[in-house]
């Protein structure tokens, strides 16, 4: 069946989502794994999502978006931009636009693939607030559609302690810029 994983391929990825909670449990304060893998197993399309994130290195870990919701979020956590997500324009329309050395696809289309969606400006800042992310790469996040129209394209890293939200043209493209995604359960 398209988009589902198979048993064994379930079971490693629990275990490895479960090691990771364990390892840190400041992202995600008094939640209890057993209420994660509940809500994991009800949700096999959530599952393949996740899988298709740990294997292109994104280190998926549940953090809080929102404590009110009663969403869990699932971000890449891997301390650099993930190195199977890298030197992607931003979009379809980037990846359109641009006329030589196009890169092997864009951002945005890679994220619908997996099932998953880029962070926003919000989404990434929290998610700094939990460790130190992109000291040497940076990510795509969403882009506002005022910007997106006249060309641009946002993405954030970190330096000097501190998180930034840069532009760039849409079409470009980068070895050391990806993208991290984020999933809600």
């Amino acid at each position: 069946m398209k988009n589902s994983l198979t048993q064994e391929e379930q079971s490693m990825l629990l275990e490895t989502l479960k090691e990771r909670f364990q390892k840190f449990p400041k992202r995600h304060p008094q939640i209890s794994w057993d209420e994660v893998v509940h809500k994991l197993l009800e949700s096999p399309q959530k599952l393949w999502s996740l899988f298709q994130m740990e294997k292109s290195a994104g280190e998926p870990d549940l953090v809080i978006i929102d404590p009110n919701k009663k969403q869990y979020a699932f971000v890449d956590c891997t301390e650099e931009s993930p190195k199977g997500r890298r030197s992607l324009c931003f979009d379809q329309k980037a990846l359109d636009e641009r006329k030589e050395n196009k890169p092997i696809g864009s951002a945005v289309e890679e994220a619908k693939k997996m099932g998953t969606e880029l962070l926003s400006e919000q989404h990434y800042r929290q998610l700094q607030m939990l460790g130190e992310f992109d000291l040497k790469t940076s990510s795509w996040i969403q882009t506002p559609e005022a910007i997106r129209k006249l060309g641009g394209a946002l993405f954030g890293d970190r330096r000097y302690n501190q998180v930034f939200t840069y532009h760039n043209g849409a079409i470009s493209y980068y070895a050391a810029r990806g993208f991290r995604t984020i999933l809600f359960v």
